[in-house]
């Protein structure tokens, strides 16, 4: 576990190309998505939340605290950065950074939050992770002390792509090895559910 940093799971999307419904409730080897994901995710951080909209009951059984974006209409993924860091600065005030990974990557890496806060020891403000030399702009670490900016960007400047809003601050960009297994690999369609089946058994 790495000491002041939150994990915010971000299940904010409407997963039109699953059809509808939450992508990360769907099971994989015989288990929900989110699942996996919690188990890989949990014991890296000091508190694990998930943000998500609509009746938050259909969460109950992960037992984690369930917060809607605080921007309305869907602002895509920057809303729940910035849910995740309103939260932890009211819930958590001694904590200084949070993470988020997505709901539909089951492989997360187990060293994903050591490892991006290493790269804010060379003067970094955000830090994404990256495999294939592509960056993953959800699944990165972002301070608490910029949830202003971010608000002022969301609301204000209508910024909605994730890329927007770190290019304006110092990021660093951590490569994650992708062998055997990419561990950023998500399911977005059924196709893809069908590969991660695949994937598991191998």
């Amino acid at each position: 576990m790495t000491p002041g940093v939150v994990g915010v799971l971000l299940a904010g999307g409407q997963s039109r190309r699953m059809g509808g419904g939450d992508k990360s409730l769907r099971l994989l080897g015989g288990r929900p998505i989110l699942d996996r994901v919690i188990e890989r995710f949990r014991s890296q951080v000091d508190r694990l939340i998930l943000n998500a909209n609509g009746d938050p009951v259909r969460f109950a059984a992960t037992g984690l605290p369930v917060v809607p974006d605080s921007v309305e209409g869907f602002a895509g993924p920057l809303a729940g950065v910035l849910a995740g860091l309103d939260w932890t600065a009211a819930n958590v005030p001694a904590a200084l950074w949070i993470v988020t990974a997505a709901t539909d990557a089951p492989f997360l890496p187990l060293d994903l939050v050591s490892r991006l806060i290493v790269a804010t020891e060379e003067g970094a403000e955000l830090v994404c992770a990256a495999s294939h030399g592509q960056p993953h702009p959800v699944i990165g670490l972002w301070p608490v002390r910029l949830r202003e900016d971010l608000r002022r960007a969301l609301v204000e400047g209508g910024v909605r792509k994730v890329d927007a809003w770190t290019a304006r601050h110092r990021l660093a960009v951590v490569d994650f090895p992708a062998f055997p297994v990419d561990p950023f690999f998500n399911v977005n369609s059924p196709e893809d559910l069908a590969a991660a089946e695949r994937l598991l058994a191998g």
